[in-house]
């Protein structure tokens, strides 16, 4: 299922022992374009450290109830190790944090999860889908920070990073939103990862390897647009590339 991102902004995290707090923005890996963790806004509780929530975690999204079901307890998350709210999420903490939880490291093989498309939790063995996987080097980007980053094309910028389309099912980041503010006032278009060519973190741009003109041209998207398959399409014939689907599929 794909829905943006800001939808999820505020869901409330309902553990095994009730709810612990909401979602507040998203940690990605700017390797797989992969959602990690959800910051959890947890109120006054646990307020001076930032708590983090895998996606092997979570046992449900329920759209309906704006709520996302989550496989743990209270003291589980308290007692987990914790990370500093000022300083960036660390190979170390991640590797502990993973440990105390029992889940496969996610960076361990090709796979966006492992040496897996999707997220294969194994607590009585956690490393066994790793066994053998080449480690990958990552860094975790917030959702929040990276929106507002310029898109730029192969002849110029056009617009600006101003949401994220995800599906649920893998956490991964299938299409940026970009805003054409400065240049079709109004006008959203939906650019893949895939079709990015590099990242300039340190002058927050994003560049993707095709044209102005190209991408003025694309299917509008509002609010009120359902990504479903024939969206995403319409979306490919337009650029001429294979949709993200056709690549799976080849993939089994």
């Amino acid at each position: 299922m794909l829905i943006k991102s800001d939808m999820l902004y505020g869901y409330a995290l309902h553990g095994n022992d009730g709810e612990f707090g909401k979602i507040r923005e998203f940690y990605f890996d700017d390797s797989r374009w992969t959602v990690r963790y959800i910051v959890a806004d947890t109120g006054n509780w646990l307020e001076d450290r930032l708590v983090l929530i895998s996606p092997y975690a979570l046992s449900s999204v329920i759209v309906e109830k704006r709520m996302v079901v989550v496989d743990l307890t209270k003291k589980q998350i308290a007692d987990s190790p914790s990370a500093k709210t000022d300083e960036p999420v660390s190979r170390q903490f991640e590797e502990q944090y993973h440990a105390y939880f029992g889940w496969p490291s996610y960076w361990d093989g090709t796979g966006a999860w492992g040496n897996y498309p999707t997220m294969i939790p194994d607590r009585t063995n956690p490393r066994e889908a790793n066994v053998g996987g080449k480690e990958w080097d990552h860094h975790l980007r917030s959702t929040l920070a990276v929106k507002g980053y310029g898109i730029h094309a192969t002849d110029g910028e056009i617009g600006h990073v101003d949401g994220y389309v995800l599906d649920i099912e893998t956490w991964t980041i299938v299409y940026f939103i970009v805003a054409l503010k400065n240049f079709l006032p109004g006008k959203k278009v939906l650019i893949s990862p895939k079709w990015v060519e590099r990242v300039s973190w340190e002058d927050s741009r994003v560049f993707v390897n095709l044209l102005q003109e190209a991408i003025r041209q694309s299917p509008v998207f509002s609010d009120s647009t359902i990504v479903d398959r024939n969206y995403e399409e319409a979306l490919h014939r337009h650029y001429k590339l294979r949709g993200h689907w056709e690549i799976q599929d080849e993939a089994h």
